[in-house]
């Protein structure tokens, strides 16, 4: 059997990806901590480790006996590939040194940034009832779409196109050109509210009304959007709590660690001997390798429209190509 270079290329990276969780043989050992399981050359999985790989796998209570057998299981075979990849010396590849490297300093950032966001206080019941209060659009009023959703490669939206939908032709009326033009295109029907929506194309959508068609650019693709119906669908205070305050909890750790991160940037002597690429990088790097994984909403909103056929992030690059 000829190994391609592909195959090479996922077996390196699994190796890798194991080695990441595992220290390096030539350091001090640490003192694992907990009940052993198992010893495997001498290597011990306890407990503690056992139940870390159970709670990140977020199994249900009643799968416990299970998954843990399974998990158990999967411990030893992990052990198993890292004896022998630190025995062919894998573990001292420059690759894996930087990835372990870069993975190390993570963990640290991001345990910091934990830090901080466990002394965030709970929002206080006037800060939530604030903001319930000054958007009713979300919760009081909220209001539910039913929607037609067409597909179609943008490379297939022409001028001809364009004519029937500026004409404030329905959906319909759009599905029997494509059909007639052979366009090829995939229709969903689905249910969004005002609190799934960006307020932008709640207005559009509200100001249109019922079958007129909104288009929405998403580079390869192009998704034509009508209205069939609109509905009252409110949610009361008590529904809107939680995630009221998940969105605020949110918003104070952001205004947290930036602020903390601005303290840290004033203290350092920072020097840039790439200017260019610190311009276009810099700041989108810094966000993403601070922002540490913390299981809470980023608004109270449940940010999915169209989640079944556009990619997130559709609505807002598309906006100059709503009609």
């Amino acid at each position: 059997m000829v190994t391609t270079y592909a195959q090479i290329k996922l077996i390196a990276l699994i190796v890798i990806s194991i080695l990441l969780i595992t220290a390096c043989n030539n350091q001090p050992k640490e003192k694992k901590f907990g009940q052993a399981l198992v010893s495997i050359n001498g290597q011990e999985v306890t407990t503690l480790q056992l139940n870390d790989e159970i709670r990140r796998s977020g199994v249900h209570a009643d799968q416990y006996e299970l998954v843990s057998k399974q998990l158990l299981e999967s411990l030893i075979a992990r052990q198993l590939i890292v004896d022998e990849a630190i025995r062919n010396k894998i573990d001292r590849t420059p690759e894996v040194m930087r990835a372990r490297e870069r993975a190390s300093a993570q963990i640290i950032a991001q345990a910091y940034l934990q830090s901080i966001v466990n002394k965030i206080a709970k929002p206080s019941k006037d800060e939530v009832n604030e903001y319930f209060q000054k958007h009713p659009e979300y919760f009081s009023q909220r209001k539910q779409f039913d929607l037609t959703v067409l597909r179609i490669a943008t490379k297939d939206f022409g001028s001809e196109l364009r004519v029937i939908i500026d004409a404030d032709k329905s959906i319909n009326d759009v599905i029997a050109w494509l059909d007639k033009k052979n366009v090829q295109y995939f229709r969903n029907s689905m249910l969004r509210s005002t609190s799934d929506l960006p307020s932008q194309v709640v207005g559009i959508m509200q100001e249109k009304g019922k079958d007129r068609v909104i288009v929405i650019n998403e580079q390869e693709n192009s998704f034509l959007i009508s209205v069939n119906a609109i509905k009252n669908n409110p949610i009361t205070f008590e529904v809107a709590v939680p995630k009221i305050e998940r969105y605020l909890i949110n918003q104070k750790y952001k205004q947290a660690t930036d602020a903390e991160i601005d303290r840290l940037r004033a203290l350092a002597k920072i020097e840039y001997f790439n200017v260019k690429t610190q311009e276009s990088n810099n700041i989108e790097k810094t966000e993403q390798f601070a922002t540490p994984s913390i299981e809470i909403e980023s608004n109270p909103r449940n940010n999915n429209f169209l989640s079944e056929s556009v990619p997130e992030g559709a609505i807002e690059r598309g906006m100059m190509g709503l009609k």
